[in-house]
């Protein structure tokens, strides 16, 4: 069953129903955020590690949430700075071997037991990977969730004009990413 956001507020905002309305807000929106995360961090095991850090957050923060914003939007939010910061951590300390860095984003994915994607698929998101980390995340949540300029600025803090330069830019660098390989 599925509850709208007002249900689930209610539930939440109450001590004695909080922990079931926190349920089925895992239960609704785990699938989405997963693949919001994994296009971000790519691996399944990190998008793991991210999923179980946004939500533990999610709950510690609960009583933060006002309803300003849409709560799918407020713990999209969480999901893609953690993601973000798990991206940064990782730039710090490079966890990948010299043969993990030769084969090659689209090798990696194609030898992924998780990714179900086919070759174009996985060169798509090597040419995502590729962007800088705003425009991959832009593109990403406008591209493959459709995502409103508006929620995604709510979820980024960015104006909407600065995110419509941004995605069109990524959709440049991604179309020079295809012509190249010709």
């Amino acid at each position: 069953m599925t509850l709208d956001d007002n249900q689930l507020i209610a539930l939440l905002k109450e001590p004695q129903t909080r922990r079931k309305g926190f349920e089925a807000m895992v239960r609704q929106y785990s699938e989405r955020l997963y693949w919001q995360v994994r296009r971000i961090v790519v691996t399944h095991e990190d998008a793991d590690d991210v999923m179980q850090n946004t939500f533990l957050k999610a709950w510690t923060a609960l009583d933060s949430f006002h309803g300003d914003a849409k709560l799918l939007t407020w713990i999209t939010r969480i999901a893609v700075n953690e993601a973000l910061d798990l991206k940064r951590r990782q730039k710090v300390r490079p966890s990948l071997s010299a043969d993990d860095e030769s084969l090659g984003l689209a090798n990696q994915l194609m030898a992924d037991r998780y990714f179900d994607g086919d070759l174009a698929e996985a060169q798509l998101q090597e040419a995502i990977d590729q962007l800088p980390q705003v425009q991959k995340t832009v593109f990403t949540l406008r591209y493959y969730d459709e995502m409103k300029y508006s929620d995604i600025s709510q979820v980024l803090g960015t104006s909407e004009g600065a995110l419509k330069a941004s995605y069109h830019i990524a959709v440049k660098k991604i179309a020079e990413f295809f012509h190249s390989r010709d």
